[in-house]
């Protein structure tokens, strides 16, 4: 098989992207690559990285491609594990604490970091629309960090992940709970809610709460609502 024979191929298997890095691991030299991508008309989209004409765009693909130890998480995540309706208007991204995140917030990609020890649990893979194979958190990370990033996460996206979750047939309650414990939703949930057992209780706390200070009162009550989920999910089969 010749060398350009060779890159027709890894373009077709890679869904009309062409890596340098493949090409070279498939012995073609880098002067040969660059004729062949002068003479197919091919487009650089990131570096090291090539799209025909023919190829859908995968901004996704580029994305992971350009920042390979990046997991794609939070809303992002729940998209391409296939329980939202629509891509989210902003990628969403988790890297270890300390990494540069410059080149990514300037693209407007949404960065989140956590430190290294948490960074790969739940570290999964995830297809992209193209069919692209990326990095993704699995379900139950993903519900986790959803509710550990409620404040900038959209109720109505919250409350679906929740809801899709606990209808999931194959939803995995003692992973989520160990991913719970792991990452300090218990004690994100903790606190004054932990002795609110009855809506009588939660009642009387939000009327006094409100009287001071109203926002208060409303995370009182939307930590109260999820860690009743949350328990419920404990003794679900």
């Amino acid at each position: 098989m010749g060398k350009f024979e060779r890159l027709d191929q890894l373009l077709s298997e890679n869904k009309g992207y062409l890596r340098t890095s493949d090409a070279v691991a498939a012995g073609v030299s880098k002067s040969t690559l660059a004729a062949y991508v002068r003479e197919n008309g091919l487009e650089r989209t990131a570096h090291g990285l090539y799209m025909s004409k023919e190829a859908w765009p995968d901004a996704l693909y580029v994305l992971q491609v350009r920042y390979p130890k990046a997991v794609f998480s939070h809303e992002t995540a729940l998209y391409l594990l296939g329980a939202a309706e629509r891509e989210p208007l902003r990628f969403s991204v988790t890297l270890e604490a300390g990494t540069n995140v410059a080149g990514l917030t300037k693209q407007g990609v949404r960065v989140h970091t956590i430190k290294k020890d948490l960074f790969e649990m739940g570290l999964s893979e995830a297809a992209s629309p193209v069919g692209h194979t990326l990095r993704s958190y699995d379900m139950e990370r993903t519900i986790c960090d959803l509710v550990r990033s409620r404040r900038c996460i959209e109720a109505q996206t919250l409350q679906g992940a929740v809801k899709g979750y606990a209808r999931s047939k194959t939803k995995n309650t003692p992973r989520l709970m160990r991913y719970a414990k792991a990452l300090s939703i218990e004690s994100v949930y903790g606190g004054v809610t932990l002795m609110i057992r009855t809506a009588r209780q939660l009642k009387a706390l939000v009327r006094n709460m409100s009287k001071s200070d109203s926002n208060k009162a409303m995370i009182i009550i939307r930590n109260y609502v999820m860690e009743r989920f949350l328990e419920r999910l404990a003794v679900s089969p």
